[in-house]
């Protein structure tokens, strides 16, 4: 036959079997436990079991929680944006100051110039239009003149 088909035979294996001693609770005293310094850690740590065994390991400190932090009342993105509102109220009041004040200045720097035209224009017309004549000057007579080759005889 071949091997492929021979039938499967299990092969016996001698098998050691360990049970746990159970500790009396009478038996059980306290392991002797290393002093450690309150600030430092030792690198490793050995405990002696009650049946005379050490143990060597690194000690582990306890971890501690975070405390929790208390969220406010209010969120601070709202508390942003009301600041936010108020800055923006307080500056279109500014800006409203200002073009108030501007459009002010116009007017007035309009009403001076306008004064100033009416003014200097009336005084050009008393000069032009007063009645007492000539105040000097030269008094230029036209008359007929006659020219004859390039000569003038006036």
């Amino acid at each position: 036959m071949y091997p492929e088909h021979t039938p499967h035979v299990p092969v016996q294996r001698a098998v050691n079997v360990h049970q746990p001693t159970p500790y009396s609770p009478t038996a059980v005293q306290p392991a002797p436990v290393v002093p450690v310094q309150p600030d430092t850690v030792p690198a490793v740590a050995s405990i002696v079991l009650p049946d005379g065994r050490v143990v060597t390991g690194y000690a582990i400190n306890p971890a501690h929680s975070e405390p929790v932090v208390a969220k406010p009342a209010v969120s601070r993105t709202a508390v942003n944006v009301a600041l936010g509102g108020v800055g923006f109220l307080a500056v279109c009041g500014g800006l409203l100051l200002l073009t108030s004040f501007i459009a002010a200045l116009t007017a007035f720097i309009a009403q001076l110039i306008t004064l100033t035209a009416v003014i200097f224009g009336g005084w050009i017309a008393v000069q032009i239009f007063s009645a007492n004549g000539h105040r000097g000057g030269t008094t230029v007579n036209i008359r007929k003149a006659v020219i004859k080759r390039n000569k003038f005889y006036g």
